[in-house]
């Protein structure tokens, strides 16, 4: 197990409550890339076609003309300052954490945590 711990330097909240979840072989509508100033690459806005989902998606897990490659969830975990976490994995500018002590998961931007502790 990953004994790395990090510490959250800023809040993150999510701005969708209802994130998109795929599987694998599952095929998706795919939008605009996102662009913003952050140093988010590979981020591209997709919409499921059966259960009218919607929300950013790795660029890494779409196969052309839009087969999912690997199942996905977009839930953002809601973290305050001060909060410790184990980073799972880090993809596009965001790592997917879960909090110590609780079983709450989910991306968290890299920018808002700092290595913590490393045994």
């Amino acid at each position: 197990m990953n004994n790395t711990i990090y510490i959250v330097t800023k809040n993150h909240t999510s701005n969708y409550p209802n994130p998109i979840k795929l599987t694998k072989g599952q095929t998706v509508s795919i939008g605009e890339r996102y662009t913003g100033n952050e140093n988010w690459y590979n981020w591209i806005y997709c919409y499921t076609i059966d259960s009218k989902l919607e929300g950013w998606v790795p660029e890494q897990i779409i196969e052309a003309p839009g087969k999912v490659l690997e199942d996905y969830i977009a839930k953002e975990l809601n973290v305050e300052i001060g909060e410790l976490l184990f980073k799972q994995k880090d993809l596009n500018g965001w790592c997917w954490a879960k909090k110590l002590n609780s079983s709450n998961e989910g991306w968290v931007p890299n920018e808002n945590v700092k290595l913590y502790k490393q045994d």
